[in-house]
């Protein structure tokens, strides 16, 4: 998994970068097929926004998260994006059942 982590009008303290890593490494728990992470972090007043982008294989998932705090921001992107990931996990598992439902039984 390659992780890029940046910040806009904030800069990037190695506590917020591990903080980040952490809670971003639970996604390659759930999901081994993860080429790309890329995490924006930014102030804007009042606000602490997080934002990620995950390239999956087939597929690219983004999540924002805005709270006063940026640790409570990442915690809630954490959430929302493994939320997603499960979901993506999911979908590609039924797609590949292709079993058939029934079968025809005589008396």
């Amino acid at each position: 998994m390659n992780l890029q982590i940046s910040g806009h009008h904030l800069e990037i303290t190695p506590a917020i970068r591990e903080y980040a890593t952490g809670k971003l490494g639970r996604v390659t728990r759930h999901f081994d097929h993860v080429i790309d992470v890329n995490v924006i972090l930014s102030v804007d007043k009042l606000k602490q926004k997080a934002e990620v982008t995950v390239h999956l294989s087939g597929k690219d998932v983004f999540v924002e998260a805005i709270d006063e705090d940026l640790y409570a921001a990442i915690d809630s992107l954490a959430d929302k994006l493994d939320r997603q990931i499960q979901k993506h996990k999911q979908k590609l598992q039924d797609h590949h059942r292709g079993q058939k439902i029934g079968h025809i039984v005589q008396d």
